[in-house]
């Protein structure tokens, strides 16, 4: 017999045989699928009246400021207030040794009443005297002499009418009071002081109104080119440009929560700068803005009726300019170049390059290749937050 042959498969080259005997079951099947488009989410321009405003930069400022003077001297004699505190027009914050003053006043009467007496005698000779010179009893000159005795007296008495006057006013003066309603700073005297002696006023303190406040601004030349063309077409006047409401909001405030309007514009541009100097007016009863405060100003400039938006995070940016993905033909990805307008909330306008039945992408922005199809998902946009 002869000797058998065995062949003996290694286990090791099993899983080789098994994959090339699945490779030759694929046959002609075996065929590249592409992967299904890129979802990404879109919807239409919303379409809204919109208010185009002029945004610009701006400070506070006291309607009334005043530095309390001392404007008699004399020694400080009482403070009538506490430091900072809000005071009502009129009230007393600083007394000046009145009592020199108020003698002077009642000298100044009692000259004033010698005066009045001296006058009545000299009237009273005068009219005598004319009587007896009307009979021709007694001279000419004794006439004359009567004459200038009453107008001298007369002249006495306006001098010491004059004189009481004045020795009121400067009593009035030893009393320092609020000219207007305001908070008074921190006294700069203390009492015992001598003020009032030198040729320049000494500064007692300082009151300041807080309510209402002014805002002022600028504006820019170009602007103020497109806003007089608005007033020209709205045939407004200037009474009617006080009536223009002015936004505003401190530098950590959300929006615009401040209101007033329009109170003051410069009627020159300043050729060093090329801007016009505009003011508000603002109410401030809580006292929310200090004078010397930086804030936002908002003024409204005009309405456009039909304006298109778009979420702010749907557009980019590149070395063109600002664009917007939109779904063209077959669901292809199309790069708009666009023009922006103002932020409205979330939402930004569009004032050229998209019209309102196209759908732009407002999310899945990388997923979208300009020239490549997606999948479309439509989604309602936002509406604009109330700034």
């Amino acid at each position: 017999m002869g000797e058998k042959t065995s062949i003996r498969i290694r286990p090791q080259a099993t899983p080789l045989f098994l994959a090339l005997a699945v490779l030759a079951g694929c046959g002609e099947s075996n065929t590249y699928v592409p992967p299904p488009p890129p979802k990404v989410s879109v919807a239409p321009p919303v379409q809204r009246a919109v208010t185009l405003y002029l945004d610009a930069t701006g400070n506070t400022a006291a309607v009334n400021t005043a530095n309390l003077v001392a404007r008699v001297p004399g020694f400080v004699q009482t403070i009538n207030y506490q430091d900072g505190a809000f005071v009502k027009k009129g009230t007393l914050l600083f007394t000046i040794e009145p009592e020199s003053y108020k003698l002077k006043v009642t000298q100044s009467q009692a000259a004033d009443a010698a005066a009045r007496a001296t006058l009545k005698q000299a009237q009273a000779d005068f009219e005598r005297q004319s009587t007896l010179a009307a009979q021709g009893n007694v001279s000419k000159a004794t006439l004359d002499s009567s004459t200038a005795t009453r107008d001298s007296a007369q002249a006495n008495l306006q001098q010491a009418e004059i004189n009481t006057k004045l020795a009121a006013i400067n009593y009035g003066y030893t009393s320092v009071t609020a000219p207007f309603d305001g908070i008074v700073t921190a006294h700069q005297v203390s009492i015992g002081d001598y003020v009032g002696a030198n040729s320049t006023p000494t500064v007692l303190a300082t009151i300041v109104q807080p309510d209402p406040i002014y805002v002022n601004f600028t504006v820019d030349e170009q602007d103020v080119i497109r806003i007089r063309e608005e007033i020209r077409k709205r045939g407004l006047t200037p009474d009617d440009l006080k009536k223009v409401p002015v936004d505003v909001g401190l530098q950590t405030e959300e929006g615009y929560p401040h209101k007033g309007h329009l109170d003051y514009a410069s009627p020159t541009i300043d050729a060093s700068t090329g801007t016009l100097a505009a003011r508000a007016v603002l109410a401030n009863p809580g006292r929310e803005l200090l004078p010397g405060m930086f804030v936002h100003v908002r003024v409204p400039r005009h309405n456009i009726e039909n304006a298109l938006l778009v979420p702010d995070r749907a557009l980019g940016s590149d070395q063109s300019g600002r664009y917007l993905l939109v779904i063209g033909k077959d669901n292809v990805v199309e790069q708009r170049v666009v023009t922006i307008g103002q932020l409205n909330g979330t939402l930004r306008a569009i004032d050229k390059g998209i019209k309102p039945d196209d759908r732009v992408i407002v999310d899945g922005l990388l997923r979208a290749i300009p020239g490549q199809k997606v999948d479309p998902q439509p989604v309602s946009n936002p509406p604009p937050e109330a700034k």
